[in-house]
């Protein structure tokens, strides 16, 4: 790590999605410009080992998690921006890309996966590369889940994913939508070795975050905060030592960038929203947050 670390850190981020696929080393080197360092998340197999290989194109700055997003794990939508029409189901990116390039609606945007499996010996293998920081994105989505074989197969790639972290002496990096219960119950100490892990966006409720907090997560927040004050009172109540920034680029741009696809570059945005709700100086968050970043990903 240089001396003098990083001024900003966006700690999730899909550079190595298609939606980058023209650009991304300029985005990179806007971002690192500006001291942004980043971490490029894993959602399958393919966009974990893109995120590894871009990793390691840079000294510094530059970090990868690998792992199976839940909405992965079975037939479900897929967006173009992260897979691209070099993904396997090619006729039907396809047809999706020419609905979307005839203005056909938001249907047009992307297509239905067939689902993976989580295979642990390929995941293990991307994990021990020393540029991989966490294990995810894995969790729980239960917004477009459909029907309890599907939420069950989210369970055992989750389950999978923790035992990888386990194994590989690496934190998680958790995706949750419309299933904090469930995820909870799942990261019971029974289940989950408490090791500092990451609960990417969060957005459960109040007594959600007070749980979590009490059994050591770190929490982040991205560009929907400069637009929604639906998360000032959850971030008002985590401690400074437990909060991150994102941008989860492409997508969900900040103010003024909204309407735009997100990039790292625009994590100063969030952390001026999330010093303004905490009510403290740009300044003294940034090096707050760069710290947990640091400490959460064993940088230092």
């Amino acid at each position: 790590m240089q001396e003098s670390g990083p001024r900003f850190f966006d700690v999730h981020t899909h550079v190595q999605f298609a939606a980058f696929k023209d650009d991304y080393r300029e985005v990179i080197e806007r971002a690192l410009a500006m001291g942004v360092w980043m971490v490029n998340v894993g959602t399958q197999k393919d966009t974990s080992k893109s995120a590894v290989e871009i990793a390691n194109q840079y000294k510094e700055g530059v970090y990868a998690t690998i792992g199976l997003h839940p909405i992965h794990t079975s037939k479900s939508f897929h967006d173009i921006d992260e897979l691209g029409p070099s993904f396997a189901e090619a006729p039907a990116v396809a047809k999706a890309l020419e609905d979307r390039s005839a203005g056909k609606g938001e249907t047009a945007k992307g297509f239905s996966g067939r689902g993976e499996e989580f295979d642990y010996n390929t995941y293990k293998k991307l994990a021990e590369d020393p540029k991989v920081v966490a294990i995810g994105e894995c969790g729980l989505d239960y917004f477009r889940v459909n029907g309890e074989e599907a939420r069950k197969k989210q369970k055992e790639a989750f389950l999978a994913q923790i035992e990888l972290a386990k194994d590989v002496k690496k934190p998680l990096m958790i995706h949750c939508r419309n299933a904090f219960s469930d995820l909870i119950d799942v990261l019971q100490p029974k289940t989950y070795n408490p090791k500092p892990s990451v609960i990417h966006f969060f957005t459960g409720s109040k007594d959600d975050a007070k749980t979590l907090l009490e059994m050591g997560f770190y929490f982040t927040f991205g560009g929907v905060i400069t637009f929604t004050r639906d998360y000032d009172e959850v971030i008002k109540m985590i401690p400074l030592d437990r909060i991150l920034s994102e941008t989860d680029a492409p997508y969900v741009a900040p103010a003024p960038h909204r309407g735009k696809r997100n990039e790292p570059a625009y994590v100063l945005e969030v952390v001026k929203k999330l010093a303004e709700i905490k009510g403290i100086s740009e300044n003294e968050l940034q090096g707050r947050i760069s710290a947990n970043a640091v400490r959460v990903f064993g940088l230092s």
